[in-house]
């Protein structure tokens, strides 16, 4: 277990809070009221604001100014390699169709890697007024407030949430999926938010959470935040999450939510 008092991680913590206010005051008090959409990825309606590109530069330009030889990953194309053995793991707006339409789950992602192992996780959500964190072997905030996961119900009462993909005959498949397994469940929700969802598991909010087809940058902080606070998370049975599956749960809930999915093959397209 790492050593929460590192004083590397204390270094790092502080750097993406910091990082993660000001992108997110920029992305709260900055919208414009004619917001439109920059760009598309994977779909015509998998889209990309001018805000998203600039809390990326921001972002990007605090890491460097403090943190030179690190590496960096960001979802709006900003990639180094980098020379410290440190990575930054950045989504710079999660929830851009959120924050397009005006809805308040949106959030910033930040995590910090070292050697390949997340050691450092924020989650900013401004129009929530909360800031997610947590360090490898430090457990899990809320603001200044200690959270854990809630302990697990019968799966047959658990609250759930998941997502859905851009491109039209991937999300097909996933709502079969969502439809066979809403009867084994209280309820699905979704948020629009991976890395709120994982946080919303850790704060005891939901009793699970599961998606195909997240990148690196929208589970790398929200993960450690949900595993610092109780939670296990995985993807297939044995495996680590991922773009194939992210599943996030309290002990209890994750293992027949796991093994449903996999039976349902939420895995694969």
């Amino acid at each position: 277990m790492t050593d929460s008092r590192d004083p590397l991680l204390t270094e790092l913590l502080e750097l993406a809070l910091e990082a993660g206010r000001q992108a997110g005051a920029l992305l709260r008090d900055g919208r414009p009221a004619d917001l439109g959409v920059a760009a598309t990825k994977s779909s015509p309606i998998d889209v990309v604001t001018e805000m998203d590109i600039a809390a990326e530069k921001l972002i990007t330009a605090v890491l460097a100014e403090h943190r030179p030889d690190d590496g960096l990953l960001g979802e709006e194309g900003a990639e180094t390699e980098g020379v410290s053995g440190v990575r930054w793991v950045v989504d710079p707006l999660d929830g851009t169709v959120n924050y397009l339409y005006g809805l308040p789950t949106w959030a910033v992602s930040i995590a910090a890697e070292r050697a390949g192992e997340t050691v450092v996780g924020v989650v900013v959500a401004p129009m929530r007024g909360e800031t997610f964190r947590a360090v490898l072997g430090g457990g899990a905030f809320l603001n200044d407030r200690p959270i854990r996961c809630r302990p697990a119900p019968p799966l047959d009462q658990a609250l759930v949430s998941t997502g859905f993909n851009y491109v039209s005959e991937v999300r097909a498949h996933q709502a079969d999926v969502a439809q066979r397994l809403i009867p084994r469940l209280r309820d699905i929700r979704r948020g629009g938010s991976a890395a709120i969802d994982l946080c919303d598991v850790a704060a005891g909010r939901l009793d699970g959470y599961y998606e195909r087809g997240l990148s690196p940058w929208d589970l790398a902080a929200g993960a450690l935040i949900a595993r610092e606070a109780g939670a296990l998370t995985g993807g297939r049975p044995g495996t680590p999450p991922s773009g194939t599956l992210t599943v996030a749960a309290p002990p209890g809930v994750f293992e027949p939510l796991q093994a449903l999915l996999d039976d349902f093959g939420a895995w694969h397209d």
